[in-house]
Parts: C-alpha cells; sequence; structure tokens
C-alpha cells in the first residue's frame, strides 16, 4: 500500500467537497483483510453516506479455480477464514494450531510466504501430515498458478514454484477424499421444491 489512511481520507474528503463520487476499490471482497471498518468509520464520523459492493473473495475464487467443494457431507462441513500471525497479531484462542484441532477445511490468507510455519503449526494442532493442500496463486487470474501437495510436502513445492505472495491456503481432507452423497437429490427427500419419488 503506497498511501497511508490519512492520506487516502484526504483524498476522499477533497472530492467530498467538490461534490464528487468517489469509488474505493479494493482487491476481492473488502470485508475479509480488506481493512474497511476503519476506513467506514472514517466516513461515518465525517458524516459521508456509502456504499459497499461486496467482491468475490479468494478463498471463493479458489474454490472455483480448483473446481472443489468444501464441505462434503461426511468429510467436512466446516469452513474456517483466517490467516497466520504477521505484523498484525491473531488472539491466541484463534492461532493457526488451536483452530486446526477442529479439523475443518481452512481457508489461510496472506501467509504463504511462511508456508513452513504455517505447516509445522497445524500438524502440531491436530491435522496429519498427510492432510492435502492446495495453494492457489491469484485465483481467477490469468496467470493462476495452482500447487498441490500435503502438510509434509507443501512448503518444499511452495518455494520451487516461486509462490511467495497472493495465494490462498486450503487445507481439507475435502481436497482428496471419498465422501457421502448429499441427501438433497436422494429419491426419499422432500423438500420445498420436490415430493419424495420413494
Amino acid at each position: 500500500m503506497r498511501v497511508t489512511l490519512d492520506e487516502v481520507l484526504a483524498v476522499i474528503d477533497a472530492a467530498e467537497k467538490q461534490g464528487k463520487v468517489t469509488v474505493r476499490l479494493h482487491t476481492g471482497d473488502p470485508s475479509v483483510y480488506g481493512a474497511i471498518q476503519e476506513q467506514m468509520d472514517a466516513f461515518q464520523k465525517r458524516g459521508y453516506d456509502y456504499d459497499v459492493t461486496p467482491g468475490v473473495s479468494s478463498c471463493f475464487a479458489t474454490a472455483a479455480a480448483l473446481q472443489q467443494e468444501y464441505t462434503l457431507p461426511g468429510i467436512s462441513q466446516t469452513l474456517i477464514i483466517t490467516r497466520g500471525k504477521g505484523r498484525t497479531p491473531v488472539p491466541e484462542a484463534e492461532s493457526l494450531k488451536a483452530l486446526a484441532a477442529h479439523g475443518a477445511t481452512m481457508c489461510i490468507y496472506l501467509s504463504v510466504s511462511m508456508m513452513d510455519d504455517v505447516a509445522k503449526e497445524l500438524i502440531a494442532g491436530g491435522y496429519e501430515p498427510s492432510t492435502p493442500v492446495a495453494i492457489v496463486q491469484r485465483a481467477s487470474w490469468p496467470d493462476e498458478k495452482i500447487v498441490r501437495g500435503t502438510l509434509a510436502d507443501i512448503g518444499e513445492k511452495v518455494k520451487s514454484a516461486g509462490i511467495t505472495r497472493q495465494a490462498m491456503i486450503v487445507v481439507s481432507r475435502c481436497l482428496d477424499a471419498d465422501y457421502d452423497l448429499s441427501r438433497l437429490y436422494a429419491p426419499e427427500f422432500s423438500h420445498g421444491y420436490r415430493k419424495a419419488s420413494k
């Protein structure tokens, strides 16, 4: 980021004084690690009207790139969206090690540059070293890159691929598992659009 929050706000303040409409464009979905709350709070203090237009979060663009559902019956019904600790700390109860105890599908933002540490922390928290991992760099972009492995070997694979940023880490047994079929399409299952046929 080349400018500080105060510098961003100064540009918006100047535009507001001139009666202009300003677009503050974020990459991905601003609601996830977008540092948007502090900007919205500043707008509210200044009395500015604003709208937030959602984007596609990189964790969901990553699912599309992988052609993968994160919640498979009998495997994982929970998706944890998180990041490793870096310059901005993480509450201890939400450390990767603590969250790993759930065994859920995990999408980890802003952490591929410390992949070895991430893998160690996840294994220490309860994931098996053989747990499948997928790294998707620049999901949905023309130069998208996908690297697959396990917690045991993904660090080396990421280094070999030269991936150091702009990548989502997905850790899940969903990436390589036999799963139960959903009951949604079962003939004996009725719902609002279809009566059971058996």
